[in-house]
């Protein structure tokens, strides 16, 4: 079935100063599991931790996840929701990934818009890298800036070792999302 309408969503990583946003262009009937792939894409997050929607006081999840001990309440499927049918333009979006780190976006349906001859999702904006998983959430993430900017940091060896490529927290890294999202659809077959 052919797209529509899409979302412009600008998804913002709470309590990260400047701020750390993108904006992507999603068709308005993707299911929320989808949705987390594209979240993942854009952010550059490996997908390696669990993660949850909070949409208008409603939970949303991997309810398909054999072993749910983790939670006292069930969860809705993520897989079994579509955006258009639990949000719309306006709203606001809570989505969590990783609860070690906790990141906390906030996701604004912008606008919808009429659908073009084109392929959804994109990624049309964004602004600063993503932090790397497994930092410490965002306290550890501003440690981490601290030490890599300062050669004379005590860690600043070690962080540059463990994050074992150059890191430009400028850097939004917006190409590469398509064959971001692709490798998070393989990773699921």
């Amino acid at each position: 079935m052919p797209t529509k309408t899409v979302f412009q969503i600008k998804a913002v990583l709470r309590e990260t100063k400047p701020p750390i946003w993108r904006r992507v262009l999603v068709p308005s009937m993707i299911h929320l599991g989808d949705l987390h792939d594209v979240m993942q894409a854009a952010f550059g997050w490996w997908d390696s931790h669990l993660h949850e929607w909070t949409i208008a006081g409603i939970e949303y999840g991997m309810a398909h996840l054999e072993d749910d001990d983790w939670r006292d309440e069930p969860i809705n499927d993520e897989r079994k929701f579509r955006l258009c049918d639990v949000a719309h333009e306006g709203m606001k979006l809570d989505y969590v990934y990783d609860y070690g780190d906790f990141w906390r976006h906030q996701l604004v349906i912008e606008k919808e818009l009429p659908a073009k001859d084109e392929a959804y999702p994109q990624l049309v904006a964004g602004r600063r890298a993503c932090p790397p998983e497994d930092v410490g959430g965002t306290s550890g993430y501003e440690r981490f800036l601290d030490a890599i900017a300062d050669p004379s940091h005590e860690e600043h060896d070690d962080m540059l070792e463990w994050i074992g490529r150059s890191f430009d927290p400028e850097d939004a890294k917006l190409d590469g999302f398509f064959a971001r999202l692709g490798e998070q659809a393989a990773a699921r077959m």
